[in-house]
């Protein structure tokens, strides 16, 4: 039995790897990261890579039901950005208050 490897799988195939590839690297940036707003930054990163490895399976299975972990995954780092926002202009402005 002869296996064809189209165009389409080996641009799946690539994007898993370089996918992969930039999460190790912000998993990576995470441990090392400095301040807590560079960690913040990466672990949105982290989930956005998450979100395309998600999409990358659904599209290689040709289910869909994974769509809504990817959909739930993003809600929920938008509202944790938003959260993380908020505490920090209540920070700056509580730090501008005692100077």
């Amino acid at each position: 039995m002869e296996t064809t490897y189209s165009l389409f799988d080996f641009a799946i195939t690539f994007s898993f790897f370089s996918i992969t590839v930039a999460f190790l690297a912000v998993l990576y940036r995470l441990i090392k990261g400095p301040e807590i707003t560079d960690r913040l930054i990466v672990l949105d990163l982290a989930a956005s890579s998450l979100i395309g490895l998600v999409l990358l399976v659904i599209i290689f299975s040709g289910k869909s039901v994974y769509l809504n972990v990817a959909l739930i995954t993003g809600l929920i780092i938008f509202m944790g950005n938003i959260a993380f926002a908020r505490y920090l202009k209540k920070t700056v402005s509580n730090e501008r208050n005692n100077s």
